[in-house]
């Protein structure tokens, strides 16, 4: 398992090391140890799925704010998505920026996602599920976002998105965002 830097401080991609024979291969996605080595947190609240049907579905840009800001591993087991994470500390250098990475059921790739960034996904291919294990108890009334397209941000998507929740088309832009949780003061 190799952590690959994407240039903001802890957001991760994570390349998993097979060993295979004529029955197939094995692989970890997750070492405790590696991972508190590395500065990232251990213990995993719970695990979740993520199916799309379509390609081009859009889910994001979300996070969790205040005390139960969230930090996710996610990982493709089927399909393709172009994986998106935002840094919203407003202490951070690269506060507004983003990274992304391609993530696939062929490429058996991660992305670390810290605490104080928001995500989204674009899938790639019809039938992709992400798996998302989550080091922070979910909590409906910290649930936040921002538009994906918002050009202060300037996510560069592969596709234009074709699918879309009527809550993700609601929220609103990242200076909007940014007032409300008062991440400018």
């Amino acid at each position: 398992m190799t952590f690959e830097q994407t240039g903001l401080e802890g957001c991760v991609i994570i390349h998993d090391e097979r060993h295979g024979d004529e029955r197939g291969w094995f692989t970890r996605v997750f070492d405790a140890a590696l991972f508190a080595k590395s500065g990232f947190k251990t213990r995993i609240d719970h695990t979740a799925e993520a199916y799309n049907a379509h390609r081009f579905t859009l889910r994001g840009m979300h996070c969790q704010t205040d005390y139960f800001k969230d930090a996710k591993l996610v990982r493709c087991v089927s399909g393709s998505a172009f994986d998106v994470a935002v840094d919203i500390r407003p202490t951070s250098p690269t506060f507004g920026q983003w990274a992304a990475t391609r993530l696939s059921a062929a490429d058996h790739r991660s992305f670390m996602i810290p605490e104080g960034f928001a995500h989204g996904y674009l899938t790639l291919e019809d039938h992709t599920t992400l798996t998302y294990h989550l080091f922070t108890p979910y909590q409906e009334a910290f649930q936040r976002g921002f538009r994906f397209d918002d050009p202060k941000i300037g996510i560069q998507w592969p596709a234009a998105p074709e699918f879309i929740s009527q809550r993700d088309q609601k929220l609103p832009s990242f200076a909007k965002f940014v007032k409300q949780e008062r991440l400018d003061q």
